[in-house]
């Protein structure tokens, strides 16, 4: 597991971890990591299949929070047991990014990490919703963090500025005023 940052609010060591089934994931998954990176949330990256390695799989999550890890954002496609498999193991949040693959372009995926049974609470964003997956991550982690709360703060306030300038952008260019 690797991909740590030292900016940020302090930790001992990794606060999130991101797994995924396969490291064909990475691709969806980067945008959580850039995410976390850009917020200075050190983190962790690696393949934990629950198909292949369901011990490892088993392993990692039950020890996510002893090693101070405080949210898993775990990514799969398909059957996408891995997010709902880990949130059984461990009492951290977990936040599952369905992936679309093959024919039902990631509904399969999404349906299997939103219908947890009861209590087995798994978070899910938006198929391939990694950026939002890593912006969850940075909220929760940031409800201990005051300077994460400020980023997030900051993170809003310049979305919204961007829209209104997008917006006036565009009536002075149809209204030409």
């Amino acid at each position: 597991m690797t991909g740590t940052t030292d900016r940020g609010p302090a930790f001992d060591g990794p606060a999130a971890g991101i797994i995924m089934g396969s490291d064909s994931d990475w691709p969806t998954v980067e945008p959580a990591a850039r995410v976390l990176a850009d917020f200075g949330v050190p983190h962790e990256v690696g393949v934990v299949s629950a198909h292949r390695t369901p011990e490892r799989m088993l392993d990692y999550a039950r020890g996510a929070h002893t090693r101070g890890l405080k949210v898993i954002i775990a990514c799969a496609g398909g059957a996408a047991h891995l997010p709902g498999m880990v949130a059984a193991a461990t009492p951290l949040p977990v936040i599952g990014i369905p992936r679309a693959l093959g024919n039902l372009d990631g509904l399969d995926s999404l349906l299997s990490i939103v219908q947890m049974p009861g209590g087995v609470p798994t978070a899910t964003v938006s198929i391939d919703g990694a950026k939002n997956a890593g912006l969850l991550a940075v909220r929760i982690l940031a409800t201990a963090h005051p300077e994460l709360m400020e980023q997030m703060v900051d993170y809003q306030s310049t979305m919204r500025d961007e829209v209104l300038a997008k917006d006036l952008k565009l009536r002075q260019k149809l209204m030409g005023g």
